[in-house]
């Protein structure tokens, strides 16, 4: 029959019945066809490659650095589907249900079924009910073609005369393959679930190449009636499984030698009690399900882009599908062992010291956490004490400190804007000459607090900003001497990278989440002889033992270096740390900003650490590093015995010249702390105000008040104030001036009385 008979006839007949609706016709394919002529004219077909390379999926994927899906999340509302999938990945029934549903003789005809046009005809000149003869690759087309979908009002005679050209167009340059392949990727099976990938997934929890023969049927089915109530589903499936039984003899003909199917030897029809499970599995599954994979949510919003299309292609991270689902676990883990404390959120960020890549972004702690969708990584918080390394590093490097050197723990005031600034251990002890590797592996506050008083708050603050702590815009008189203990604002990110910065000797560069971003040469911020002596303190189980114990977590089996922080009134809770390998940190605290109670760094964050950092050395060794050259050991004695001699490390230049050569600092005032104000209360009696002179003392000094002797300052002397400004200096034997610091007192009468 000639096509032009065909057209006389149709004509005749007076119209066209199309056998169904279109299943993709509420729905567009997803293919960028605005620039192309309609299928059928001259240049209107597209090419196979160019169809499948189009293809964008519902849900935008997050890979790890393997390839394996991290997290889904759905960027297109209208329809649900999945990766494309190669016809070769599809299972050899689903192939035979949907061949014997929509078009038994597809691999017989060119684009245009003549029987079934026929037998069509003739049903509708009998004034039978419609029948369709719609072939896949005519469906293809209409899928491919948004002006060759069928209406509300049906197709005209034109219409259907579109379609049948664009069907002989496609079957000129494409496969049958190719054309079956595009038909089960762009089908609508069920409700919004667009393809098979989707269909197979979302219905039956499985991947397209896994489909059984009755599940096989049931999508098959679906097609026809892809919304059907469970009586028309029935009555379709088991059509099907008798018409798939009768021909499985003749259902895989010689074209289809390129498809691996084997399943038309198999001629029993599919038990009744098989089909009925399937049949209820895919009516009860949720049509419109969500993504199912959420591992990494706050790094999939990092990754993906916030305006504009969405990705097509999956989306490639530096991320590691299984230290990301460890480092989630451990989190949820020792959060739910301190949850009775008042502690529900944490992040946990894990990195590769040499090149920056991110292979853990856990952000949140999920269903425990107070605001699931805020970023603990990139959240700013006080730092605590996790600021400490940086600020002895820089006096390491300035040669004003050594790792020997003795810092005082002793009580001291720092006039800090209208008030006084008095740091306190967090043991609220004290312990007199501590030398630096003490004062920072056991995490003091107040030799800290000495040191940057030594070093300046200006130096310190710009180091900070060159290690990358974008928070830290004002200059250090702003934060003053609690920027040592931590008041800066940090984020986990900025902390993790600048702790990497000291695993990597003092060379610092951006820590990425994206393989595609492009590499930045890395730039020097410390000597590597001043970060390989603080990597040497912060990996001291001994010296930490002061104030941790010898045993915690952190120490591990393997050499690592660790530092914790807590922020005031227990908010923050930090572990950061590194071995030779892997940079980590853990933050524990409230997104809400609630303390949480009795929970420090050892106790809160640093369990997690531990747990991590383990992991990932479950079968990797992490060995202290060399001495890099400008570091020498030498031997060291302290005077009055304040720690054991020792073999210590020193940058060139700094180690003293003899053994015994390291001294205590010289002698200094204590209280008051310089330009402290002084107020005297008019309700309490005189005699009971009383304000303590206290001075650190290294022979026979004396107070010197307003010009006036006051005596010896080897012990406290308690002052009654008197309203005024007044000058307190300490002076040796001969009368010289050894410290000085300038007060006022107000309220009662100034001038009455300036010293007792």
């Amino acid at each position: 029959m000639s096509r032009r008979l065909l057209v006389v006839l149709l004509l005749l007949g007076g119209g066209w019945a199309a056998a169904r609706p279109l299943a993709a016709s509420s729905a567009s394919a997803g293919l960028d066809t605005s620039a192309r002529a309609p299928l059928g004219e001259p240049n209107g077909s597209p090419s196979f490659a160019d169809v499948r390379d189009h293809y964008c999926p519902s849900d935008a994927r997050v890979l790890d650095r393997t390839g394996v899906v991290l997290h889904e999340q759905r960027v297109d509302p209208t329809r649900r589907r999945l990766g494309w999938t190669p016809l070769a990945a599809v299972s050899p029934a689903l192939v035979e249900a949907v061949l014997a549903s929509e078009d038994r003789r597809f691999f017989a005809h060119a684009g245009v079924d003549w029987r079934a046009v026929a037998a069509a005809l003739w049903q509708r000149a009998r004034g039978g009910p419609p029948r369709g003869a719609s072939t896949l690759t005519m469906q293809v087309a209409a899928l491919l073609d948004p002006a060759l979908r069928r209406g509300d009002a049906g197709r005209t005679l034109a219409d259907k005369w579109r379609q049948m050209r664009a069907a002989w167009a496609l079957e000129r340059t494409w496969t049958k393959d190719q054309i079956l392949e595009t038909y089960l990727n762009l089908v609508t099976f069920r409700g919004e679930l667009q393809g098979v990938s989707a269909a197979a997934d979302v219905l039956f929890g499985k991947a397209p190449h896994g489909l059984t023969r009755a599940e096989s049927l049931v999508l098959a089915a679906l097609l026809r009636s892809p919304n059907a109530p469970r009586a028309e589903v029935d009555r379709r499936v088991a059509q099907l499984n008798d018409a798939t039984a009768a021909n499985a003899s003749s259902c895989r003909p010689a074209e289809r030698a390129a498809v691996p199917v084997d399943a038309c030897a198999a001629g029993d029809a599919v038990a009744t009690p098989d089909l009925d499970a399937a049949i209820a599995h895919a009516l009860a599954a949720p049509s419109g399900a969500g993504p199912r994979v959420a591992l990494a949510p706050h790094a999939a919003r990092r990754l993906l882009p916030q305006s504009g299309p969405p990705p097509c292609a999956d989306t490639a991270s530096t991320l590691d599908a299984a230290t990301q689902r460890y480092a989630t676990d451990s989190l949820r883990r020792h959060l739910l062992a301190i949850r009775d404390r008042s502690a529900r959120d944490a992040a946990v960020l894990v990195a590769d010291n040499a090149s920056g890549d991110v292979l853990a972004y856990v952000a949140a702690s999920g269903d425990l956490s107070s605001a699931r969708q805020v970023d603990g990584i990139q959240a700013r918080r006080q730092a605590g004490s996790t600021l400490k390394p940086f600020l002895y590093a820089l006096a390491l490097d300035r040669h004003l400190l050594t790792a020997a050197s003795l810092l005082d723990d002793s009580p001291l005031e720092i006039a800090a804007g209208s008030g006084v600034f008095r740091p306190r251990n967090y043991d609220e002890q004290f312990r007199g000459l501590v030398s630096v590797r003490t004062a920072l592996a056991g995490s003091l506050n107040v030799p800290a607090v000495r040191a940057l008083l030594l070093l300046g708050p200006d130096a310190l603050a710009e180091q900070l900003r060159h290690l990358g702590f974008a928070g830290v815009v004002q200059p250090g008189d702003y934060y003053g001497p609690s920027l040592a203990l931590g008041s800066a604002d940090v984020t986990l990110w900025q902390l993790v990278n600048a702790y990497r910065t000291l695993a990597n000797a003092g060379m610092t560069g951006p820590l990425r989440l994206s393989p595609n971003e492009a590499a930045v040469a890395p730039r020097r911020v410390y000597s590597a002889a001043a970060t390989f002596v603080v990597s040497d303190i912060l990996a001291d189980r001994d010296s930490r033992s002061v104030t941790f114990g010898l045993e915690s977590p952190l120490a591990t089996r393997f050499w690592t270096a660790v530092k914790t922080g807590t922020s005031k009134d227990m908010r923050d809770n930090w572990c950061i740390g590194y071995s030779r390998r892997y940079s980590v940190g853990v933050w524990v605290g409230n997104f809400s900003g609630e303390p949480m109670r009795d929970v420090s760094g050892v106790t809160g964050a640093a369990p997690i650490w531990e747990d991590v950092m383990t992991w990932l050395h479950r079968d990797l060794p992490s060995e202290a590093p060399p001495p890099p050259p400008g570091v020498g050991a030498a031997a060291v004695a302290f005077p009055d015995r304040a720690e054991p001699a020792r073999r210590e490390w020193f940058l060139d230049g700094t180690e003293p010249a003899r053994r015994d050569a390291v001294r205590a600092p010289a002698t200094r005032i204590i209280a008051p702390a310089d330009g402290s104000i002084i107020a005297i209360d008019p309700d309490i009696p005189a005699f009971r105000q009383r304000v303590a002179f206290e001075a650190e003392t290294a022979g026979a000094v004396r107070w010197v008040l307003d010009g006036g002797d006051l005596g010896s300052a080897a012990e406290i002397r308690l002052w009654q104030p008197v309203a005024g400004t007044h000058t307190l200096t300490l002076v040796d034997a001969d009368a010289r001036t050894l410290a000085t610091v300038r007060f006022e007192v107000r309220g009662g009468r100034a001038g009455r009385r300036r010293s007792t």
